[in-house]
């Protein structure tokens, strides 16, 4: 019994020193863990420091504030501009009856517009009328229209709408007439409705809210490209005045290159977004106020697709700016490198903006929409005019996502051996030549 006592006291004093020894000495995982906790609290500091000196300067007030006055205008204008349209004259040459009358305001009615009808003496008044702009249609016993210029098929304003509508609608009038048919027959004849059309293949909609939501595409772009600018050039440039004021070297005595990298790609990045977050929930409730149909319909969805882009957009092209702001110090030296580094953003711009106003989009947009330089301009047209499925969109954001991460450790590279250099401007090509050695 007294040897067994004396084997388990000293089991019990192995095993309390060698978990004494297990507290005093980290485990790998431990060990890991601190190390993780130390790089992204050091990455946590820098991106806070990037947020506020951000949040404290006036451009991002000024742009902010000039950006939203811009998409104010854009929303409240055409609603303002359609809410004062004046209503259409229509000249009366003879005699027109209170059944064609109400014809005519019903046709006014189907193209929105309202309409005052002005008596004629002769056809001739009615045609000077025409030419001074007095009127803008008139009606010749109710057999013949007259109009100042021929219409084209493309025109598609209130007044075009109009005179093809009561075209057609005195014409069926007028057929009503000449077969002779009772009250009744005639307003049974009128209450007539289409026939249901079914297809027996599935097919892409084309909803009323198409315009709409092209329209919203189009300002989309036009955000993206002034946003991704403005961000970009703000990466460039904080970069490089790091760089030339020497106040990078004190940086990286505390943290690694790629986490003082990290830290400001992603606290710039928190500053678009918000800022384009901001801008989004102010047209959102701006076009609900003032009853705007401009992102009504499907145009949400194109709204949720240009914040989407912007983001990736912004990743993409956030790290090769970052690279190349370290690869100069002097204000000059930057005005050579903005344009190479921004023509793939104008192009993709012009591409998407023509796109987008031609009515429908061409072969090599479609194309653009893959590439990730040009996507983030290129998808959200495709978006609004509702000719990418789901998959296509998934498709093109995994791409973007892909060659992203692939030109963030190129972009990495660059920067970790460029921006300690100084004294001249560094060549990308000094830069792999000596990652080679």
């Amino acid at each position: 019994m007294k040897f067994v006592v004396i084997a388990l006291a000293v089991v019990v004093a192995a095993a309390l020193k060698v978990g004494r020894r297990r507290r005093h000495r980290p485990t790998k995982r431990r060990a890991a863990r601190s190390l993780s906790s130390s790089l992204s609290s050091d990455v946590g500091l820098i991106m806070a420091r990037e947020v506020r000196e951000r949040f404290r300067g006036r451009v991002l007030k000024v742009t902010t504030l000039f950006i939203l006055i811009v998409v104010a205008a854009a929303i409240v204008i055409p609603v303002l501009h359609n809410g004062k349209a004046k209503p259409q004259e229509v000249g009366i040459v003879g005699t027109l009856s209170s059944s064609l009358r109400t014809t005519v305001s019903s046709s006014a009615k189907s193209a929105d517009v309202t309409v005052h009808f002005v008596p004629e003496s002769s056809v001739k008044k009615a045609k000077s009328d025409l030419r001074s702009g007095r009127i803008n249609v008139a009606i010749v016993d109710g057999r013949e229209l007259l109009v100042k210029s021929p219409l084209s098929s493309a025109d598609n304003s209130s007044g075009a709408q109009l005179v093809r509508s009561v075209a057609e609608n005195l014409g069926i009038a007028e057929a009503f007439q000449a077969a002779k048919l009772s009250p009744a027959q005639s307003e049974t004849l009128k209450e007539a409705k289409a026939l249901p059309i079914t297809s027996v293949e599935a097919g892409k909609k084309n909803a009323a809210g198409g315009n709409a939501s092209e329209a919203t595409s189009l300002i989309g772009i036009i955000l993206i490209f002034v946003m991704l600018n403005q961000y970009n050039t703000w990466i460039l440039m904080g970069v490089m005045e790091e760089k030339s004021s020497r106040v990078i070297e004190v940086l990286l005595s505390a943290v690694r290159p790629i986490q003082l990298l990290t830290g400001k790609v992603l606290g710039i990045g928190l500053v678009a977004l918000a800022q384009a977050s901001l801008i989004v929930a102010f047209a959102l409730i701006l076009s609900k106020a003032v009853g705007s149909s401009l992102l009504h319909g499907s145009a949400p969805l194109v709204v949720v697709s240009t914040l989407v882009w912007l983001v990736l957009g912004y990743v993409f092209y956030c790290w090769v700016y970052a690279a190349a702001g370290s690869m100069v110090e002097r204000q000059d030296q930057v005005q050579s490198l903005v344009l190479p580094l921004s023509l793939p953003m104008i192009f993709g711009y012009i591409m998407a903006l023509t796109g987008a106003s031609s009515g429908s989009p061409s072969a090599l947009l479609k194309v653009l929409a893959y590439l990730p330089p040009t996507a983030p301009f290129a998808m959200p047209v495709l978006v609004g005019f509702r000719a990418v499925t789901w998959w296509e969109f998934l498709s093109s954001a995994i791409i973007s996502v892909v060659c992203t991460i692939g030109i963030a450790r190129v972009a990495a590279t660059v920067y970790r051996r460029a921006i300690l250099r100084t004294g001249s401007r560094v060549r990308l090509r000094e830069v792999f030549n000596r990652t080679a050695r």
